[in-house]
Parts: C-alpha cells; sequence; structure tokens
C-alpha cells in the first residue's frame, strides 16, 4: 500500500481508520472524501472572492497591475476543475501530482496577488488555506512542509521589498518569521487536533456499530421469545409487541404492522385495567387475565408488569410480559414426569415385590384346586398379574433415559382382524348404542405391532374420541384403509368441536389435557407406542359424511404377514417433541 512504501513520513488523522477491515476501509474513505470536499469548495469560495475584489480594485483604479484579475479568473477556474473532475488522492502520499495542481497551486497564486498587490490589501492569511489543507489531508510532513514554504516566501518577499539592515526590512523579517512560525504551528496543532477528532469519530462509529448490533440481537431474541412482550404508553397505546404477544392478543394470521389499542375491545378489558393500575399505583403488577380472540379460542395468561424510567426519573413506559398458562402448567406438569423418572426405579421395586409374591401364591393355589370355577379364578389372576407387570414394564421405559430394546421379534398381526376385536371388547366395557362405527378396508394387511401395545394404542384413541364425541349415532368411526404401497393407515375420527391453538401445541405432552379430570398420559403414551415401532400418529381436523370432526390417524408400515426385528431407538423423549414429517393422507372412506 502506498502508506507501507512512505512509512517515513509521519501518520496522518486518517490512521486511526486504518484497521485492516473492509469497513474501516470505507469509514476512511467516506471521512477523507468529506473533507476533501469540504477544502475544495472552500477554494472555489476563496477564488470568487479573489476574482470579486480584483475586479473592484480595476474598476476603482486602485492600483495593481490589470493581469491579476485573469490571474483570479484562472484560479477559480483551476479550482472548480479539481472540484468537479477530480478525485481524492491516497492521503499517504505526498508527492503526487494533484498535491501540486491543489497546494502548488494555491501557493502560487497568493504569493503573486501578495507581492503585486499595491492597494493597503494583505494577502498573508490566505496561506492558511493550503498550510490546513496539507496538515489534515496528508501527513504532518507535507503540511510542515507547506508551512515551510509559506515562511521562506515571507522572508524572501522582506529581503526584496526593503533595503538590507535597515528598520523598515528590519520589522518586516521579524514579522515574516513570526507569522512563519505561526503557519508552523497551526500545521502541528490542526494536525494533531484532526488526528484527536478522527480517534473520536472512530470511536463513535465504532459505538454506533456495537449499539446497532446489539439492538438487532435484542430483538431476534425478543421476536424468538414464546413470551409475549408488550410495550404500552400510559393511554394505553401499544408502542411494541413481540410476535408471541401479537398471536395472544389477535390470533394467528395477524399483520405484524398492526398497531393496537388496549382499550379498543372488551375482551382486551383486564389487560388494559392491569396496565392503567400499574401506571396509577407506580409499581410492578401480576394478574391472570382470559382474553377471547373469538367464538372457538380463549386464551388464559399469566401478565406481569414493569414500568421504564424516563429521563432518570418519572414513569415512562408499561412493559407486560404475557404468558400461556397453560404452557406454565405444562411445565409444571413435566416437572412432575422428571420426579416420576427419578422414582420409577423405587416404584417398579415396590410393586414388583408384591406382584411376585401374588404371582407365586397363585401358581401355588392352582395347583392344589381342582374345580373348574376355581381354576378360572386362578388363570383370571395370573392373566390380570401378566398384564400389570406389562403396564409397569411400559412406564418404566417411557421414563428410562436410557435406549430401550423390545427383546424378540415383534409378532406380524392382521390388521383388520385386530380391529374389529378390540373395538367389540371396548364396546363391551362402554355400551353406547349406535356411538361406535367400524370401518375396515384392509383386509391383506398385517402390521408388526405388539398385540397388547395395539390394544392400548386404539383403546387410548377411542377413550379420547368418547369424551369429546356428541353422543349421535356413528360420532366416533375408526377405520383402516391402505396409505400407499407399504403403509397401512389407523384413524379415529370424532365429530367433537375443533380444538384450540393453545391445546394444538402441546397436543401429545404428557400430562397436558383440556379437561381437569383426565391425568394427559393417554395420547402421549400413544405417541411413544407408535415411536416404538416405527409407527407415526398425528392430528388434523376432517370432514366425514357431511360433518366436521377430529382425527387421530396412525401411520403403520405393512408387514406383509412375517415377523421382524424391533426399531431400537431412546423411548424417552422430551416434552414438546415434534412428530416427524410425512405426506397428508388422502380423504377418510367412508362406511361400506
Amino acid at each position: 500500500m502506498a502508506r507501507n512504501t512512505h512509512s517515513h513520513f509521519a501518520p496522518s488523522w486518517f490512521s486511526v481508520f486504518e484497521t485492516g477491515s473492509s469497513h474501516g476501509r470505507e469509514q476512511q474513505l467516506r471521512a477523507f472524501v468529506r473533507l476533501w470536499s469540504a477544502f475544495m469548495r472552500a477554494r472555489v469560495f476563496i477564488a470568487g472572492v479573489l476574482l470579486a475584489l480584483q475586479a473592484f480594485v480595476l474598476l476603482t483604479k486602485a492600483g495593481g497591475p490589470d493581469w491579476l484579475v485573469a490571474l483570479c479568473a484562472a484560479y477559480l477556474c483551476a479550482t472548480l476543475a479539481v472540484l468537479l473532475w477530480s478525485r481524492p488522492i491516497d492521503h499517504g502520499q505526498v508527492f503526487r501530482l494533484q498535491w501540486v495542481l491543489t497546494i502548488g497551486v494555491d501557493m502560487v497564486v497568493f504569493a503573486l496577488l501578495q507581492y503585486f498587490q499595491q492597494a493597503s490589501l494583505n494577502y498573508t492569511p490566505l496561506f492558511a488555506l493550503p498550510v490546513l489543507l496539507a496538515s489534515i489531508l496528508g501527513p504532518l510532513t507535507l503540511g510542515l512542509a507547506t508551512a515551510a514554504s509559506v515562511a521562506l516566501y515571507l522572508l524572501g518577499e522582506a529581503w526584496l521589498s526593503a533595503p538590507l539592515l535597515s528598520e523598515v526590512s528590519t520589522a518586516r523579517f521579524l514579522q515574516a518569521g513570526l507569522t512563519g512560525t505561526g503557519f508552523f504551528l497551526v500545521a502541528v496543532l490542526a494536525n494533531q487536533l484532526a488526528i484527536r477528532l478522527a480517534k473520536e469519530e472512530a470511536l463513535a462509529q465504532s459505538s454506533q456499530v456495537a449499539a446497532r448490533n446489539q439492538a438487532e440481537v435484542n430483538e431476534l431474541i425478543i421476536e424468538s421469545l414464546t413470551e409475549g412482550v408488550l410495550v404500552a404508553d400510559p393511554h394505553g397505546v401499544v408502542r411494541s409487541a413481540n410476535p408471541a404477544a401479537l398471536a395472544m392478543l389477535l390470533g394467528e394470521g395477524h399483520s405484524s404492522a398492526t398497531r393496537l389499542l388496549l382499550s379498543v375491545k372488551e375482551s382486551w378489558a383486564g389487560l388494559s385495567h392491569l396496565v392503567n393500575e400499574t401506571f396509577v399505583l407506580g409499581q410492578p403488577l401480576q394478574s391472570e387475565i382470559t382474553l377471547d380472540i373469538d367464538e372457538l379460542t380463549t386464551h388464559r395468561l399469566y401478565a406481569r408488569t414493569r414500568l421504564t424510567v424516563q429521563g432518570g426519573r418519572g414513569r415512562g413506559l408499561c412493559v407486560v410480559f404475557l404468558e400461556d398458562l397453560r404452557e406454565v402448567e405444562a411445565r409444571v406438569r413435566t416437572e412432575k414426569l422428571a420426579s416420576m423418572g427419578r422414582m420409577s426405579a423405587a416404584v417398579a421395586h415396590e410393586i414388583r415385590n408384591p406382584l411376585s409374591a401374588i404371582t407365586q401364591a397363585n401358581a401355588l393355589l392352582d395347583e392344589e384346586v381342582q374345580g373348574p370355577s376355581q381354576k378360572k379364578l386362578t388363570q383370571m389372576i395370573e392373566h390380570n398379574a401378566q398384564r400389570l407387570s406389562r403396564i409397569v414394564d411400559d412406564i418404566l421405559n417411557v421414563a428410562r433415559a436410557q435406549p430401550s430394546q423390545i427383546e424378540g421379534l415383534i409378532p406380524s398381526l392382521p390388521l383388520d382382524a385386530s380391529i374389529r376385536y378390540i373395538t367389540q371388547e371396548w364396546s363391551r366395557q362402554n355400551p353406547s348404542r349406535g356411538v361406535l362405527g367400524v370401518h375396515t378396508h384392509a383386509p391383506a394387511a398385517h402390521v408388526g405391532f405388539d398385540p397388547e401395545h395395539l390394544r392400548r394404542l386404539l383403546v387410548n384413541l377411542l377413550d379420547n374420541a368418547m369424551r369429546h364425541a356428541s353422543g349421535q349415532p356413528s360420532s366416533i368411526r375408526v377405520i383402516s384403509q391402505p396409505s400407499g404401497n407399504d403403509r397401512v393407515r389407523l384413524s379415529v375420527w370424532s365429530d367433537g368441536a375443533p380444538l384450540e391453538a393453545g391445546v394444538l401445541k402441546h397436543l401429545f405432552e404428557p400430562f397436558f389435557s383440556s379437561e381437569s379430570r383426565s391425568s394427559g398420559l393417554g395420547l402421549y403414551i400413544c405417541r411413544e407406542l407408535c415411536e416404538r415401532y416405527g409407527a407415526h400418529i398425528a392430528y388434523q381436523r376432517t370432514r366425514l359424511d357431511q360433518r366436521d370432526g377430529n382425527e387421530f390417524y396412525v401411520i403403520i408400515a405393512a408387514s406383509n404377514g412375517q415377523t421382524r426385528q424391533p426399531v431400537q431407538q431412546n423411548l424417552a423423549y422430551a416434552p414438546g417433541d415434534s412428530i416427524p414429517s410425512m405426506t397428508r393422507p388422502g380423504p377418510l372412506r367412508g362406511a361400506t
């Protein structure tokens, strides 16, 4: 670079911008061009004033040669040419033609005006322009060289203008020396002041960049928060709100440019009252509020307010933090699940010991009894003990953090026959005439599923559908049908009302339920069982026989009547895990 080539020159004030980065070079270029343009405009202005002054002297016959007017006119044209057609040169290079066309031209023009003037005019102060131009836009060496040239010219003029060793020459030499010394001081002070100001400007620009970057980071963090954040003034006008807060207040599909006034909607009355109370009392408040988004959606929120301080004193704005109570309750339930996981080993030990004792006692009792009715009772005890043991194993598999594996091969079950058997058993236990409709359309399909786990999956989905169904004929339907060449689709449909948006986000999380009497484990266990066998479970709102309803469908790989190895994977999932993406299935088939 040019600055390295002339490293023996003192650095200019632009060196504070030379950080080696492209941003620093851009700052350097902008600052240099800005000052260069200012100096070139000043030269044009001074040239115009000098031309007008010489024209006035010529018209008033005040003295001086006539060609000085032509000199000023040429100087004006030169300054305009440099301003319009010349580009700023590298400040680190001293000996360049452009410096001669600017500083050199100024020196020659001002020297001729000073030497040939005959009126009571003194052009010496004009030499400050080239000195400042060299000191600020160039290195200190160039500024000192320009000041030295001015001092030599003033001394030479004093030597030529009066006899040597006369009183007049002594005074002229003293004045020239003091003026030259002043120009040296101006060059040094201007260069040092420019360096100091440039450092401050560079520091301000870096601080501005850091503040802008920090603001962008803060904005990104606030926008990605699941907790709603909105800022309101004392009049209830929402100055700012993140997407989560807008979704809580307006629901999905809102515009990000929406301007809100808390007093507009009646459903926001609780939030508006909380903000007003915060400003009146001047202290943070918290409360539970309910927002009715539409006829089907209601948000229960936990709101916390904080006041900002304006100008070091007084009340500024109210910052409101909104949190969905369902998510708060879901976190509490998740903590309970974690506690259950830590207690699972002890619980399993406490359950399995008496269960083993019951199983052994029943086996001894079975050897003693002879009657058919008594044998039937011992078989019932054995069957339910085994079933209880399997339930304990399943719960432990969910609670374990280590990967779990199903022992042996997975049996291949005929799907339609299994569905008919499970639904008949469920109907006997839940007698509701005309409620359940079973439609099987995959007679040749076999799936790799444990019989007990398939029963639990289907029973949980049926129990969930029964809680929300209307109870009318065929208000619950179980449908099986092929889904592509190698998959089978099992769906449980009910004519219940649409699920709220807050429920959909946590549908398959443990301990999350829209009903207070439900444990919230049914759909969670369904998802765990599906993941165990490589199946996918999902929810959608569908229309069947001119009726809208809720459908939970499971996509299961067909096994073609052959047993297969189990899927090895981690059965312990963190709450909120997403279901793998899948192709949206086709429309449901109706009853045949």
